[in-house]
């Protein structure tokens, strides 16, 4: 069987050696938002588990999970299906551990994704939307301050696409009302603030491993957090409520009041769900940890090669700024359209799309205006002035690692050809 395997094993190396010499960028094809970016080793690490018939939650969950803690500097992380599954999992217990009161306000940035916001009215929270800043697009540290109140229970923090927010202020705010704080990492995997990664700043933060993400094992998600009492819970809650610590592979009996040397295997103590991750996906994570500098490294690569020949635009267009002291790990590269007599943001994306090069809005622009929220219990700080702006003139190109310098010329190449035009 071994030798089996490793005549698998090496048609998969021979397969991607000839892949790598093909040109991602051919002058035809789109370029993309988001591209997956593996080779041989994640297939291979995948295709064992496989093989020797461990697709469930396993050991290669548990290494993927300490791996992961250790790069980002946090002392426990709980693998789960996906990034929503992560934010979901990750207030819930916040609420379950008493951290975050029932019905208690969740201060929120306005501009963010769906997924960051449903857990918070799911666990019956109110989200209270305040204002981002236009030069990060994360969360405005003064709005915070002035939003907060005696309903508020909880700071929820999102490095919008890999741009980390302004912990430490956000942190001195934070001790300042004895509040706890979440950061949703989940487009900022190796974001870092003057060395320290984002997601060891707060009580408990979450990644996604979506498939256009800086890392990927095509879903998947991780919870992470320093305290003991919240690990415990999140393990529990992540795996059907089960009796925290119960040994998967051995026999032993439960004895309370009502049960009466019941197989602890099947004793549930919390409501919960199932969110775990195979270790499928996990073979993915292990081997795609090991490349997320040299990955990220080559996404901020393109973003300065755009920034370089794109401020000649600056007139018409605000390009993404690098915080001082921070490392920006570009998930994406927003562009906002400043206001004037000659286009729009649609007449921009328009030509892009036409011209090859795929765009995304912000996001969820304003979630306060998306319909899913417009009849729920939600609060709203403020103007929102930068929020709405962002709504109607943002959007993003990609900066991920398979576009080639051919792709990122054609990026150029066109809106200089935009800019012509007008």
């Amino acid at each position: 069987m071994s030798d089996t395997k490793n005549e698998i094993f090496k048609l998969i190396e021979k397969f991607f050696a000839e892949k790598k010499k093909e040109e991602f960028f051919s002058g035809k094809s789109k370029v993309t938002v988001g591209y997956p970016v593996f080779d041989e080793k994640e297939i291979i690490s995948a295709l064992d588990s496989l093989l020797e018939l461990r697709i469930s939650q396993g050991e290669k969950v548990k290494t993927f999970e300490q791996n992961f803690t250790k790069y980002i500097g946090t002392r426990y992380g709980v693998a789960v299906n996906s990034g929503s599954s992560a934010n979901l999992l990750a207030i819930t217990v916040l609420v379950k551990s008493g951290m975050v009161k029932k019905e208690s306000e969740v201060i929120v940035p306005a501009a963010t994704f769906t997924t960051v916001v449903s857990p918070i009215i799911q666990n019956g929270l109110v989200p209270k939307f305040v204002d981002v800043e236009m030069d990060t697009y994360n969360i405005d540290p003064d709005e915070i301050e002035k939003a907060i109140d005696d309903k508020t229970g909880l700071i929820l923090v999102v490095h919008s696409f890999g741009c980390p927010a302004k912990m430490e202020r956000i942190m001195e705010i934070a001790r300042r009302h004895n509040l706890p704080v979440m950061e949703d990492c989940c487009e900022a995997h190796g974001a870092e603030i003057e060395g320290k990664k984002v997601g060891s700043f707060g009580d408990i933060s979450t990644y996604s491993f979506f498939v256009a993400h800086n890392m990927t094992t095509g879903e998947g998600g991780m919870v992470l957090t320093n305290n003991e009492s919240l690990y415990d819970i999140l393990t529990s809650v992540r795996e059907f409520g089960r009796l925290k610590n119960y040994e998967k592979d051995k026999r032993f009996y439960y004895n309370d009041k009502e049960l009466k040397d019941y197989d602890e295997r099947y004793v549930f103590t919390e409501i919960g769900y199932n969110m775990r991750m195979t270790d499928i996906a996990a073979s993915l994570g292990i081997e795609q940890l090991k490349k997320l500098d040299e990955l990220n490294k080559r996404r901020t690569e393109i973003a300065k090669k755009y920034i370089e020949n794109l401020s000649k635009f600056n007139n018409y267009l605000i390009l993404p700024k690098i915080p001082v002291n921070c490392f920006h790990s570009f998930y994406g590269y927003v562009i906002a359209v400043k206001e004037n007599k000659y286009f729009n943001r649609l007449n921009l994306v328009t030509f892009l799309e036409e011209n090859n090069i795929e765009t995304r809005g912000f996001m969820g622009g304003n979630l306060t205006v998306q319909p899913a929220y417009r009849n729920e219990n939600i609060k709203i700080f403020g103007d929102l002035k930068n929020t709405n702006y962002i709504l109607n003139n943002a959007f993003f190109i990609g900066c991920h690692p398979y576009i080639s310098n051919k792709g990122v010329e054609h990026v150029v190449k066109v809106f200089e050809e935009f800019f012509k035009k007008i």
